[in-house]
């Protein structure tokens, strides 16, 4: 039997044991005796071979699928839906769901049930339906060559060999396996090549391949690249992590709730959504206009205030420098005679920065952000003094950080210690609400600059007062800052590390944050730059400064900022990398470069 659908734009045909489904810009067919769907480009270039019996694992014990049903299809001429009952496994009922619109596919799984959550594997899973194949863990065929990953890592190693495992999260440090704090989160997208990027994207150092070779079953390779992302509201965010799980030609993806996350009747997993586009920076695009599509973003304020983009000066570099000279942690630094060191110094060689930023650790205490009478014992008067002269100032904020917090303010571990702040707690909410009071309304502050996201909390076992995890903790934590900020000063700014669709309205600013001084400066804050733009199109870019491995590459950025975003400078008088000190052509340099931003800045 053999029938075919031709409503446009999506075209299906049923042959027999199977099914074929057409859009302008991808194939997908499913034959009933394997448990798998191709996935190819629109000139029918296989990308992957999809992998139906998703896994999701709980604390009480290990899904699994024995039986694949035949698929039930609804097609209205502009959606394909195609449902998958699956049968076996801890949940007593799991159907995969595949909905094929023109521009790509929505996929998602329903459980119901009661349990909670550890990992759920997508495109990947546990499976005994097909005697002739075995029985164990079976993963997605991978037709590419190479996987893109948007969060930047220590190695800058942004393109990888497909048979390779990566990961998109909210967490980071400077220990191994964990250098990746950078954006927190990065986009939830992948985006899958088939040919080496030479010619199409500089994303780094050769890793093989070539674009004369052919693909799968000797096919020309394709230029278009696959995105995987996810799309889905932040209520729907509780974890931690998006992984790419990958094999020698094989792949599947895993979303890790780290058994903080209950299922209580129904659950539907995150939607991953798969399109193709031209390079990964559209993906991420297609990604955040998704969002947008959906309602499920926003934006930053339109229109945004004209102080938000003038060049912003950061304390940090000069107190680390200070810290290498004298002895010391550079938060030992942070003191009111110092910043107007830093100032008279910029003065003294015509430079006024717009912004100030004073920097870790200005705070007696991280989790009540009350001052350190001792190293600034006039707060309220500095602050007033630069508004003065025009200038606005943010004060460093460590997200998470519970010194000085109360029990009943925290996330707990086993042992009754405190690991964290824990936003769903109304008691931090309180002491979080009145610390953005005091920092605005009686300090005088106008904004913060949020670090530390990347301690997100991780792990079993830690104990909360609510329900969210991971991003969505994360979103809980920046929401409360950022609502109060707006309710204090209505042009506050609230600076982040947050290019992600979903942080939109809780964030004013992205910061390209750290520089990675063992890579090439421009080139990695560049691809952040390209990342943030592609994100979060209508949010500003602070560019960033430190650390730098010498005077010579400080000089090479300052350039480039302007084409990035806000120019920011975090030293006075030396670079921390080398300990070189500035002449007085690279004060002009910083003048030269600051009235160049200012002058395209009012250009239509």
């Amino acid at each position: 039997m053999h029938t075919t659908s031709t409503s446009a734009p999506m075209h299906v045909e049923h042959q027999g044991h199977g099914l074929q489904i057409h859009s302008p810009h991808y194939q997908l067919s499913y034959h009933h005796e394997r448990p798998y769907a191709r996935l190819s480009d629109s000139a029918g270039r296989l990308y992957s071979e999809l992998f139906l019996a998703p896994s999701l694992h709980t604390t009480a014990g290990l899904d699994r699928t024995a039986r694949l049903r035949p698929p039930e299809i609804e097609h209205d001429g502009q959606t394909v839906t195609v449902r998958f009952s699956l049968e076996g496994g801890i949940w007593q009922h799991k159907t995969l769901v595949l909905r094929c619109d023109p521009g790509g596919i929505d996929t998602f799984v329903e459980v119901s049930g009661s349990a909670w959550l550890t990992d759920v594997h997508l495109f990947g899973g546990y499976y005994s339906g097909h005697q002739r194949w075995g029985s164990g863990f079976f993963s997605s065929g991978a037709g590419f060559t190479h996987a893109f990953n948007p969060e930047p890592y220590a190695r800058e190693q942004r393109l990888v060999p497909a048979g390779q495992s990566s990961a998109i999260d909210v967490m980071g440090t400077s220990l191994p396996g964990k250098g990746h704090w950078f954006f927190t989160p990065a986009p939830l997208v992948y985006a899958f090549s088939q040919q080496h990027p030479a010619g199409q994207l500089a994303l780094g150092a050769d890793q093989g391949g070539s674009p004369d070779e052919d693909g799968a079953e000797g096919q020309p390779l394709s230029s278009r690249w696959l995105g995987a992302s996810i799309v889905a509201p932040v209520e729907e965010l509780n974890f931690t992590a998006f992984h790419y799980d990958a094999l020698e030609g094989a792949f599947s993806f895993r979303l890790s709730y780290e058994g903080q996350t209950e299922v209580d009747g129904h659950f539907r997993s995150p939607t991953l959504r798969l399109t193709f586009s031209d390079d990964p920076y559209e993906a991420i695009a297609q990604n955040s206009a998704r969002h947008a599509e959906l309602h499920i973003t926003a934006h930053a304020p339109q229109p945004q205030p004209e102080w938000w983009s003038t060049p912003i000066q950061c304390g940090w570099g000069a107190q680390c420098h200070l810290a290498r000279e004298h002895g010391g942690r550079a938060p030992d630094h942070c003191t009111q005679q110092n910043y107007d060191a830093f100032l008279d110094t910029l003065d003294a060689h015509d430079l006024q920065p717009g912004i100030l930023v004073l920097d870790d650790k200005w705070c007696a205490s991280y989790g009540t952000s009350e001052v350190d009478r001792h190293k600034w014992p006039d707060l309220e008067g500095w602050i007033a003094r630069a508004h003065r002269r025009g200038q606005r100032v943010l004060l460093w904020w460590k997200a998470w950080d519970a010194e000085g917090l109360p029990d009943d303010a925290c996330i707990l571990d086993d042992l009754g210690e405190r690991v964290t702040a824990d936003p769903t707690s109304p008691s931090y909410e309180a002491i979080l609400r009145g610390a953005v009071r005091r920092m605005l309304l009686e300090y005088g502050a106008d904004g913060f600059k949020v670090d530390f996201s990347a301690r997100t909390p991780s792990g079993p076992g830690l104990r909360r007062a609510g329900s969210a995890w991971g991003l969505h903790l994360l979103h809980r934590l920046l929401w409360i800052l950022h609502d109060e900020a707006k309710r204090c000063k209505s042009d506050a700014l609230v600076m982040t590390h947050t290019p992600h669709p979903v942080f939109g309205n809780v964030t004013d600013m992205i910061r390209l944050n750290d520089v990675n001084t063992g890579a090439d400066v421009n080139e990695q804050m560049t691809h952040r730059a390209r990342v943030t733009r592609a994100a979060l199109p209508r949010h500003l870019i602070d560019t960033d400064n430190w650390p730098m491995p010498s005077l010579t590459a400080w000089r090479a950025y300052t350039r480039l900022q302007p084409e990035l975003g806000i120019p920011s400078l975090y030293f006075v008088t030396h670079t921390d990398g080398d300990g070189q000190a500035f002449t007085a052509a690279d004060y002009d340099l910083v003048r030269d470069t600051w009235q160049r931003y200012a002058q395209a800045k009012r250009k239509p």
